[in-house]
């Protein structure tokens, strides 16, 4: 069994395991109960009814967070000739191409989002056994692959706004974050609503009846608060 410090017993102590906690309710909870010394993330962890071993039952997509993460987001754009000079004058941390691909087969992966233009997914595609498994792999299912140069600023702007892509696991649960704890109740809940409503818009068509089976969220150091699943199905975006 893994023995907990006392600030983890202490915040599990003011959580009643066995309720479910409306949305709005569960967000304040895990602000009072957050006590690390630095800024925690808040997570969200949906428990699915999806298996997995089907395709037609997965689910990965992207979420705009209204008020973001919390967080500089690193970006590295694979492209070169005019698209570089675009993704330089857009904002972008990082631009190359063979030379950037380089550095990564030898071990740098100091970004957050990589978008690559079409063109150059050819040359990368190598990378796919470093970025894959970090979930960094430019794809066009999640808007980091851009048609044309004139689309990079635009996914450049996405990714500072606070681009969450969510996936689920092997055991059909979707982690993701909603910002961090020092945010305004207000802040963490219309970041929940988005996140919830895209999930909800794009549920996989080979999972018949209910979907989601339970939602908990929690901090980066602390226990797990159960939400209404109801309740956070039922959030509106404004």
């Amino acid at each position: 069994m893994v023995k907990r410090g006392k600030k983890y017993r202490d915040s599990f102590e003011e959580i009643k395991a066995s309720d479910s906690y409306l949305p709005e309710a569960a967000v304040s909870l895990a602000k009072k109960t957050a006590k690390a010394a630095f800024d925690e993330t808040v997570e969200v962890h949906i428990r699915t009814r999806a298996d997995t071993r089907h395709a037609d039952q997965l689910l990965r997509g992207v979420a705009l967070l209204p008020h973001g993460l919390g967080k500089q987001i690193k970006v590295l754009v694979f492209a070169e000739g005019e698209a570089a000079t675009i993704a330089e004058q857009s904002g972008a941390d990082y631009v190359g191409a063979e030379d950037i691909a380089k550095k990564i087969e030898d071990g740098w992966v100091d970004f957050d989002l990589a978008i690559a233009t079409r063109d150059m997914m050819g040359k990368i595609g190598k990378l796919g056994r470093v970025l894959g498994k970090r979930g960094l792999m430019p794809n066009p299912k999640t808007g980091t692959v851009v048609q044309e140069a004139q689309d990079i600023p635009q996914a450049i702007e996405d990714a500072r706004k606070g681009r969450v892509e969510y996936r689920m696991d092997r055991t059909g649960i979707i982690h993701a974050p909603l910002g961090k704890i020092s945010f305004e109740v207000n802040a963490l809940m219309e970041n929940m609503s988005t996140l919830m409503s895209e999930v909800s818009k794009n549920r996989p068509s080979g999972v018949k009846g209910q979907f989601v089976k339970s939602i908990v969220l929690a901090t980066t150091m602390g226990p797990g608060i159960p939400i209404d699943v109801t309740a956070a199905l039922s959030l509106e975006v404004d």
